[in-house]
């Protein structure tokens, strides 16, 4: 099975907006998806949140071999870098929680 990355069109006429998806290379456009990695889209004002990437994933799914589109691989070289660092942010934040509440349940209660 070839595995490609790519986006598929979602929405309504004159207003749509595209997921970044996994599928197998021979599916139509809007057939059915392996795994939804992200989402793009072109009507939103500010440039900065028309893009929402899963960058672990897409790591993943490149290094099994899956292949980007053009736009996709023009959207990762953009946009990808400040997305893994909202990751490992989001990623250190849970883990200082979870060491908290993991004191928190050691400490002896009076």
């Amino acid at each position: 099975m070839a595995v490609r990355i790519r986006m598929k069109q979602m929405g309504r006429t004159h207003r749509h907006y595209y997921r970044i998806v996994a599928i197998d290379s021979r599916q139509p456009r809007d057939g059915k998806v392996i795994e939804e990695l992200g989402t793009y889209d072109p009507h939103v004002k500010t440039k900065s949140e028309r893009v929402t990437l899963r960058p672990a994933r897409i790591k993943y799914w490149q290094s099994v071999g899956a292949l980007p589109s053009e736009h996709c691989a023009a959207i990762f070289k953009k946009h990808l870098k400040k997305w893994e660092e909202i990751e490992a942010t989001n990623a250190a934040k849970a883990a200082e929680e979870a060491a908290k509440k993991a004191a928190e349940g050691d400490a002896p209660k009076a």
